[in-house]
């Protein structure tokens, strides 16, 4: 490991210290919630953008929520590359999933982006996961100027819609497209993150690059079958929607492994619930991932084809609401390069190239500008829990090989 690494490693634990203190604010205590447009969204985007200033940058919140921090002055008319990722979280989520990517870009922003001939921009975006209001990437979608209307209309778990929670946070829903870069000048979008599977740690590896981020749907199922008394009900009068949903979530499994694609049920609810009541009605997610849109596609096809004989064989009803799109995005061959270059400088072994199942804010922002992706070691690959980590020295090369690879793009 050369001398680039040694002030990556300093700026590495501080990263990862500061990643800690934002594990503390949250809306569930004791675990790590932390949900846009929420008082914890808020808190958060103060406390990072305090961090940002003291790097130098200037920063400020944009039209959707996001933080953003710069080397740029007001009215810099320079091209700009952005970094950054996320700062929203799952329910009882880790304390490293997207934010380490924040805290790497202000220290890169703030040590070397002075010096660039280009302005570097951190960006905390406000959504990625879509955990409350069940579509993801709300953040990034409205810099890349994709926003739709129809979201106004989503809800969150207290039935508060998404245009309610704007104006409760302080922004102002007519003014979302505000936040476009769609006619900004990018260089490019860089970011570091954890990976989100166990391939680097089973290596031994500490960082590689990204290739390609996986392209995605999700659904909302609702099965309607008929409610009846559990007792007094013979089986071939039964329309039992939990048996229908039971039937369908295997099949998701299933179809995964024939098609070769990656295929989650993460909820399931039933209705009445009651234990001496058939179910009249279950509900359940269905995530739907592949290397290429059209294989997604296909095993939609088949996930209806399947919906539709368990349904006429139990004479139910089914009903497939899509909750969120993404397609598939190539990192861009100029920013792959210049992350094979950043990792080169603080790594022996040769970077091994990643595709990557799980999203990230590059697919939104791919509609605007290229991307380019650096994977952190992260023991055992779990993520989504709190057992998800990246070690500080790991944490340091993540943040050297990023400062290498922006310097590699001027």
């Amino acid at each position: 490991m050369n001398a680039a690494a040694q002030p990556g490693e300093r700026r590495g634990r501080r990263a990862w210290d500061r990643c800690q203190q934002l594990a503390a604010i949250t809306s569930a205590p004791g675990r790590v919630e932390r949900l846009y447009l929420t008082p914890q969204h808020a808190r958060a985007n103060d406390i990072v953008a305090g961090w940002m200033r003291e790097s130098g940058l200037r920063t400020w919140i944009d039209a959707a929520g996001n933080l953003h921090g710069s080397t740029g002055s007001v009215g810099s008319t320079r091209p700009r590359l952005v970094v950054g990722s996320h700062l929203d979280t799952v329910p009882d989520a880790g304390r490293f999933d997207g934010i380490a990517g924040v805290m790497a870009g202000i220290e890169v922003a703030g040590d070397i982006g002075p010096s660039l001939p280009f302005d570097v921009e951190v960006i905390g975006f406000g959504d990625e996961e879509g955990t409350r209001f069940g579509t993801a990437l709300l953040g990034s979608r409205a810099l890349a100027g994709t926003w739709e209307d129809e979201w106004w209309e989503l809800t969150d778990g207290a039935g508060i819609t998404l245009e309610r929670a704007f104006v409760d946070f302080g922004l102002d829903p007519d003014r979302v497209g505000e936040a476009s870069y769609a006619n900004r000048d990018l260089l490019g979008y860089l970011e570091v993150h954890i990976e989100q599977g166990p391939t680097l740690d089973r290596a031994g590896i500490p960082l590689g690059v990204v290739s390609s981020i996986a392209s995605a749907r999700r659904f909302e199922v609702m099965i309607e079958g008929e409610t009846r008394h559990s007792g007094g009900t013979p089986f071939d009068e039964r329309h039992d929607a939990l048996l229908g949903a039971a039937e369908a979530i295997i099949a998701v499994e299933r179809l995964s492994l024939q098609l070769s694609v990656i295929g989650t049920v993460g909820r399931l609810e039933v209705a009445p619930g009651a234990v001496n009541v058939i179910p009249g009605t279950a509900t359940f997610t269905v995530d739907l991932r592949a290397r290429h849109d059209h294989e997604r596609d296909d095993s939609v096809t088949s996930l209806e084809a399947v919906l539709r004989e368990i349904c006429e064989r139990r004479g139910l009803r089914y009903r497939l609401t899509e909750l969120h799109a993404a397609s598939a995005v190539q990192c861009a061959d100029r920013l792959l390069d210049a992350a094979r270059e950043g990792v080169d400088a603080v790594q022996r072994p040769e970077p091994p190239t990643l595709f990557s199942p799980a999203g990230h804010d590059g697919m939104a922002v791919a509609a605007i500008a290229d991307v380019g992706m650096i994977f952190m070691r992260n023991p055992d690959g779990i993520s989504h829990h709190p057992a998800e980590y990246v070690s500080p020295d790991d944490l340091g090369l993540g943040t050297a090989a990023l400062a290498t690879a922006v310097r590699a793009l001027s």
